[in-house]
């Protein structure tokens, strides 16, 4: 079954197939930049039983070097299979596609994986080699931690896919902050699909529900499917509990967990002050003054 993470770590280029010329920046490899790219069928079955799919297929064009095809593979876990798949990808395609060089990226989310999926691929005897594949894999060891709301703010696509490679990453509460801060300032047609793709590709973990509460400190701005989401949940539990008194919960829950992935201690006094607060306006001030606070007073102050 395919998850929200593997489709999450594939679609983005085809969301934003400008991408991987910035991933392979990062992975050191120089390819020249490109002047299009176009999304290409991923079927790649033949006439017979058996069927084969690359996760996404891009066909890019260069200025330079002419045009190639970018085959991308999302790979959450170590696969045997992939040892015989992968050869024939890149080999089908470069006869599809009359003799047009292949790259494959394998996307992962975990270091035993992209070290696993970095391995070179021989077929032929050990003394004299046939074909080799040789991947490039990009993952938690060598996509950017960024932390810099600046720096995201300059490639949010790069800034995504770092944060769904990290998705385990311990300090992930603060690489998701920085792209949370990074979109404030994003158009709604370019904040929606980041905000989507990142929900999916943190897929079922804790890091996704930090997510979840980051977006839903301002869901004004973000109009997206997730948004609308946590809205209709928010309604529905002011129909169960009294619209006043849910909100207030969803606020205080979603306070509480911004002021732990800033750092910041809280007394058992000052957690209480907010777990009983049932003024919705305030706990949305609070809400606000905690994105950037650096002290639980900072929250608190205006009030006093």
């Amino acid at each position: 079954m395919v998850s929200s993470p593997h489709e999450a770590m594939h679609r983005i280029f085809q969301e934003y197939p400008g991408l991987f010329s910035r991933v392979s920046e990062v992975l050191g490899i120089d390819i020249p930049p490109p002047t299009s790219a176009t999304v290409l069928p991923t079927d790649l079955t033949e006439a017979k039983p058996v069927e084969r799919r690359v996760d996404t297929l891009l066909r890019i064009e260069t200025e330079t070097d002419g045009p190639y095809l970018l085959a991308i593979e999302a790979q959450g876990k170590k696969d045997r299979r992939k040892t015989t798949s992968w050869p024939y990808y890149v080999s089908y395609l470069h006869n599809r596609y009359d003799g047009l060089p292949v790259l494959l990226l394998v996307v992962c989310q975990d270091h035993a994986t992209a070290q696993w999926a970095a391995r070179p691929l021989t077929i032929g005897l050990p003394q004299w080699p046939t074909l080799t594949l040789n991947p490039l894999v990009a993952g938690p060891h060598n996509m950017p931690v960024i932390t810099n709301v600046a720096e995201a703010r300059k490639d949010l696509a790069l800034a995504t896919l770092a944060a769904i490679t990290h998705a385990d990453n311990p300090d992930v509460g603060a690489i998701l902050k920085t792209l949370s801060a990074a979109l404030r300032e994003a158009p709604e047609d370019v904040a929606d699909p980041i905000v989507e793709l990142t929900a999916q590709g943190l897929g079922n973990r804790p890091a996704a529900q930090q997510w979840r509460n980051l977006v839903a400190v301002d869901t004004s701005f973000y109009k997206s499917f997730m948004s609308e989401e946590i809205r209709d949940e928010g309604r529905a539990e002011g129909r169960a509990e009294g619209r006043a008194e849910g909100q207030a919960k969803g606020q205080a829950e979603g306070l509480l967990l911004i002021l732990q992935v800033r750092g910041i201690v809280l007394t058992d006094e000052t957690r209480e002050k907010i777990s009983t607060c049932t003024d919705p306006q305030l706990l949305h001030r609070w809400l606000h003054r905690a994105t950037t606070a650096t002290t639980v007073e900072d929250v608190f102050t205006e009030d006093r």
